[in-house]
């Protein structure tokens, strides 16, 4: 299958994933925060807020299975207001996290699942990378580093199934003073959190001790109704 196939079939993936809960309508109802992005309700009485890496395979595994089920059963619905930080621990996730809050919040949700969908094929870039790219992601200028990470890992043919031009996401991922605010709010967040990993998930403001993954956050949800 060749990338741009790929690329296709995998944004059919995440808009599915995206409208699965279709049946109720906060799952449209995107806010920016000071720290990440916010769906649904927002006068639901439960707030999740999930800590993600773009880079963290365990992150890509909770929104195969966890997101879906979140959509239909507790965003939809009004029961949940679900916020996603973004978790900088290397320019990878750098460039992702611009990349993918470029634009208006309505167009973050789709681009933070295309994402994660298809980070097992993206990622493979990092190990077989040659030393001139690993030198030009390096590079003194750190907006002319993050354009060429998104260039090698093929950022811009995934966001072009997004509808965004080359020129839209290099406007974004020049923003230097949006990548120091998306730095700190990690500092920030490690600071008030003692976040020991991702995914980690915090519910009304109190991180959940040991739950990583679905399967551990669902009944650990169920409890707060």
């Amino acid at each position: 299958m060749t990338l741009k196939k790929f690329l296709r079939a995998a944004a059919v993936s995440a808009v599915a994933i995206i409208t699965i809960g279709a049946s109720g309508n906060w799952n449209t109802t995107v806010v920016q925060t000071d720290r990440g992005y916010q769906i649904g309700n927002q006068d639901a009485e439960v707030t999740l807020t999930e800590f993600v890496s773009y880079t963290c395979s365990h992150c890509a595994t909770f929104t195969r299975q966890g997101e879906p089920a979140l959509q239909i059963a507790y965003i939809g619905s009004g029961k949940v207001k679900f916020e996603i930080r973004p978790i900088i621990r290397n320019d990878l996730d750098l460039t992702a996290a611009l990349a993918i809050q470029c634009g208006e919040p309505d167009k973050y949700v789709r681009n933070h699942t295309l994402f994660m969908v298809t980070q097992d094929s993206w990622l493979q870039v990092a190990s077989t990378s040659t030393r001139a790219q690993q030198q030009r992601w390096m590079v003194a200028d750190r907006a002319s580093a993050r354009r060429s990470i998104a260039s090698d890992f093929g950022f811009y043919q995934m966001m072009e199934t997004r509808g965004y031009s080359r020129t839209d996401l290099d406007r974004c991922l020049s923003d230097e003073v949006e990548a120091k605010r998306l730095e700190a709010n990690t500092t920030a967040d490690f600071a008030e959190f003692g976040i020991k990993g991702t995914p980690s998930f915090a519910i009304n403001g109190e991180l959940q001790a040991g739950v990583h993954n679905w399967p551990a956050l669902e009944p650990v949800l169920n409890s707060k109704f």
